[in-house]
């Protein structure tokens, strides 16, 4: 995977109203109707369908949104790296093998198709050891008392504090700061995304959008969806970004396609193999 070059269940109805509509980059939105149209598919786990708002080069133009309740669901993060007979797998393979109700890249990987571009590890295993730069860590399977899941920041947090708190701990590209700027800078390149979400209620939210934007602009329309977004990481883009559902009576395999520079087209029509996901199974 280049570092970083970086399809539907309930369509949410738009609705224009009057006065003044909101703007994303100078460009107009319609107003988005409330209560927010979540689809649930079992206690604590909703699927939302919403319209992204800008003009898209591909696809319809959508952004996918699982939301998960994680008192309700034990989120686990598993590697090809921990059973190498095994190798990488779609993202569909992942929460059929490991019997999973959804999985998304866990994180973007090196050239050797395996290894974490940034520090991952999980109780009993290490993907990747090194720790660099990046500025959002996805942390959980806590120690104690700490919260279910959390995106440490690594500018606004006590990162040597927090990190201990976690045994499952997937390092990334910070794509919010925690006082909800958008810290992506813009960008003429555009590939579909799969990033990974905290809601300002601590759930975690797995997102995905196989139309291409460049991140910055993805980023602006995240904040504005009704999702409640607190904090948000990147975890893939291009044809690898995926995102897979299987539960409340839901099939959902959700795979990318265009990616400025590598594959700018939407003709992809199958999941690739990837090495690293976070999955999510009910609690006992």
């Amino acid at each position: 995977m280049r570092v970083p070059t970086v399809s539907a269940l309930l369509l949410l109805t738009l609705s224009v109203g009057l006065g003044r509509a909101p703007t994303v980059e100078g460009k107009t939105l319609a107003k988005w109707p409330a209560p927010p149209p979540w689809n649930e598919l079992a206690p604590g786990l909703s699927l939302g369908t919403f319209d992204g708002g800008l003009p898209t080069k591909a696809g319809d133009g959508k952004v996918r949104v699982l939301r998960v309740d994680p008192a309700r669901f034990e989120l686990v993060l598993l590697n090809a790296s921990d059973d190498p007979e095994l190798g990488n797998r779609t993202v569909g393979d992942w929460v059929e093998t490991e019997g999973l109700l959804a999985a998304i890249n866990a994180s973007m990987y090196q050239g050797d198709h395996s290894t974490s571009t940034a520090h991952m590890e999980r109780a009993g295993h290490v993907n990747n050891p090194a720790w660099t730069k990046d500025n959002a860590t996805l942390a959980f399977d806590p120690v104690g008392d700490a919260a279910p899941v959390t995106i440490i920041d690594g500018q606004c947090d006590d990162v040597d504090a927090e990190r201990p708190r976690y045994r499952a701990l997937i390092q990334s590209i910070r794509m919010l700061r925690c006082d909800g700027a958008n810290v992506w800078a813009k960008q003429d390149k555009q590939w579909s995304h799969a990033a990974i979400g905290v809601d300002t209620q601590g759930r975690l939210l797995m997102i995905h959008a196989r139309s291409p934007w460049s991140t910055h602009t993805f980023i602006s329309i995240l904040k504005r969806l009704p999702i409640g977004l607190a904090r948000l990481q990147y975890a893939e883009g291009g044809p690898e970004a995926s995102l897979s559902v299987k539960a409340g009576g839901v099939r959902l395999d959700l795979f990318g396609s265009y990616e400025t520079g590598f594959f700018e087209s939407d003709d992809n029509d199958r999941p690739w193999p990837i090495p690293n996901v976070v999955g999510i199974r009910a609690r006992d």
